[in-house]
């Protein structure tokens, strides 16, 4: 009697455990995922300032030597337009625009400094995996000025238009402007003076 009671047991145990045990092994393994510790990538503190260097050495070998000045010394670029009409119609007024880092490229009026229109552009940073929404700021600048000097009109055609002033308060576009005259005048008093320049030289 004791013998068929033990037999029986043991056929429900086995049983049992065959039904439950999966239920059990799959517990475990949720109970070991939720209390396992991740390594998470460690934070270089100094990757940014690596990746801009890299950036503004990539953006000297792509521009000129005035615009690499300029960028470097006034911290953005001047592009001069190329379409006959200009933004907004101009009606083939000579026509430029300042590239900033981060910021709304900026359409104007060569001679009268008159600001046009906010061109704004994104061009996201997809590297993994400290990949962010921004690109170091000279890879800003130069992705900027590939496409508006490389396709003008396109650029504009897909960029965000609005009027000046609605992320780039306008008095410092302009002070940026006279800056940038400022700074284009000391440059031509630099250069050797051509009046004593012999003939033909």
């Amino acid at each position: 009697m004791v013998l068929a009671l033990a037999a029986a047991a043991l056929v429900v145990i086995a049983l049992l455990a065959e039904e439950f045990l999966p239920l059990i092994a799959q517990s475990w393994r949720r109970h070991r995922a939720r209390t396992r510790v991740v390594q998470a990538p460690s934070y270089d503190p100094g990757r940014d300032r690596r990746a801009e260097q890299r950036a503004r050495e990539l953006l000297r070998s792509c521009v000129n030597e005035e615009e690499w000045a300029m960028y470097r010394e006034l911290g953005f670029i001047r592009v001069w337009g190329t379409l006959s009409d200009g933004p907004g119609g101009t009606g083939g007024a000579p026509y430029g625009y300042l590239i900033y880092p981060h910021k709304p490229i900026v359409s104007f009026l060569a001679q009268t400094h008159r600001l046009l229109n906010e061109y704004c552009v994104a061009f996201p940073d997809l590297e993994r995996p400290y990949g962010s929404e921004l690109l170091p700021d000279s890879d800003d600048v130069l992705a900027k000025w590939m496409a508006l000097t490389g396709d003008e009109e396109r650029l504009l055609a897909e960029a965000n238009m609005h009027l000046p002033g609605r992320q780039l308060a306008s008095e410092k576009v302009r002070r940026d402007l006279w800056r940038l005259g400022r700074w284009e005048r000391a440059r031509l008093r630099q250069r050797p003076d051509r009046a004593t320049a012999q003939p033909g030289s």
